[in-house]
């Protein structure tokens, strides 16, 4: 299954009332989207039809999160109120605050860009929003270099799986076998936690490493991965849609998230998606 495909599924389970993604390039993802949208690129260059309501952002994904209101777009706009504290059923007494239900991640391939990226989601997202990455599985070392030399290139994005690992276990961090590089699902994500901003030089400082690269080999085999079609058929995605509609406490949902998420067989090391 490519990322496309399982982007088109994601689409249909998660049921979401927001989409942002950030590293628009040709449109081929965004085309997937039927609901409020928007997208940040600096110099997209789409070529096929978009069929949703979309704020188009040209812009570096840094400058887009620096706006004093950059998820002005969703307000009002979502066919529902998500309130404050996340909750839906917004009073006067508490103004509606947009949330990203679904966000694809897919901008500049070195993992400090990504992981800028995914703290500053973060301050919009909410435990049940869903987080996807492109390109975390390099199918070989030249593929994973920070200087692309290869037509096809994933850069070193990967590092985001033992980045999130270590320092956000509160996450639900699953790597997923899409051809051609990959994708990684981020779900819980907790708007009030900083450790990743706080220690966000120390990890830059460890983690850049010249080229080439020595990739893990679990990255490489794919062994910590899930098939797409095991995760898609999870009942996963049936809570966190029921769980967003509801109003469910994040340590309620955060718990059977990780329970469904659990029962998910990995590959042990089968190998790159055909």
């Amino acid at each position: 299954m490519t990322r496309h495909e399982f982007l088109r599924e994601l689409h249909k389970l998660v049921r979401p009332a927001t989409y942002l993604e950030i590293g628009v390039n040709d449109g081929r993802s965004l085309a997937l989207s039927r609901v409020p949208s928007i997208a940040v690129d600096p110099a997209f260059k789409v070529t096929v039809a978009l069929r949703c309501d979309l704020d188009l952002v040209k812009a570096t994904s840094d400058d887009f999160f620096a706006l004093p209101d950059p998820l002005a777009h969703f307000r009002g706009r979502a066919g529902r109120a998500t309130t404050s504290d996340g909750l839906e059923g917004a009073s006067d007494e508490r103004p509606e605050v947009p949330r990203v239900d679904l966000a694809f991640i897919d901008g500049m391939h070195l993992f400090e860009f990504a992981l800028r990226d995914f703290m500053n989601l973060e301050r919009h997202a909410d435990w049940w929003s869903v987080v996807v990455f492109d390109d975390m599985l390099p199918r070989d070392i030249d593929e994973a270099a920070r200087d692309r030399h290869t037509v096809e290139w994933a850069g070193d994005v990967y590092k985001m799986i033992p980045i999130l690992q270590r320092h956000r276990p509160d996450l639900t961090v699953i790597p997923v076998n899409t051809a051609p590089t990959g994708v990684m699902v981020v779900l819980g994500s907790d708007r009030a936690n900083d450790a990743l901003r706080h220690h966000y030089d120390q990890i830059v400082a460890e983690w850049s490493t010249s080229d080439p690269q020595l990739v893990p080999t679990e990255i490489l085999t794919r062994s910590a991965a899930v098939e797409p079609a095991a995760l898609l058929a999870s009942p996963l995605w049936d809570g966190l849609a029921r769980a967003r509609r509801q109003g469910v406490p994040a340590q309620n949902g955060r718990d059977s998230m990780r329970e469904l998420t659990a029962a998910i067989p990995r590959l042990a090391g089968r190998g790159p998606a055909g």
